[in-house]
């Protein structure tokens, strides 16, 4: 029935922050933006290596969101990399400090978790 995972949508606080910690930090390419007068509203689709995987949205004072991490919902998104230290060196050019790199017990591949500008988790994984 499912083909595959077609995006994630976001709704970020502050569109331009957002917009370039996806694009300038994480390397997201634009596919499409348009400000959707009637809502008040940015829509941003973004592409990770040619494929259309984020919806970043604003919308005029969104209301705050649970920030605990085991909170009901989706829990974090996870992006693979191939050299962990490159991607963390990356980030630490751009003052993103992920958390220390974990090892997950059942794969034995290296991870680590850092925030998007709303707090939004984010997980790199060594794959």
């Amino acid at each position: 029935m499912l083909k595959g995972l077609h995006h994630i949508a976001i709704i970020c606080s502050d569109y331009e922050r957002s917009k370039r910690f996806y694009t300038e930090v994480l390397g997201l390419k634009i596919i499409r933006e348009v400000y959707r007068l009637e809502r008040r509203s940015y829509k941003l689709d973004l592409a990770l290596n040619g494929y259309y995987v984020i919806e970043l949205f604003s919308f005029p004072d969104p209301p705050e969101r649970v920030s605990g991490p085991e909170a009901a919902g989706l829990r974090h998104l996870a992006f693979a990399v191939s050299n962990l230290e490159q991607a963390i060196a990356h980030l630490n050019t751009y003052n993103v400090k992920p958390e220390p790199v974990r090892v997950d017990p059942y794969t034995g591949r290296r991870f680590t978790f850092f925030t998007d500008p709303d707090g939004l988790p984010l997980e790199l994984y060594e794959a």
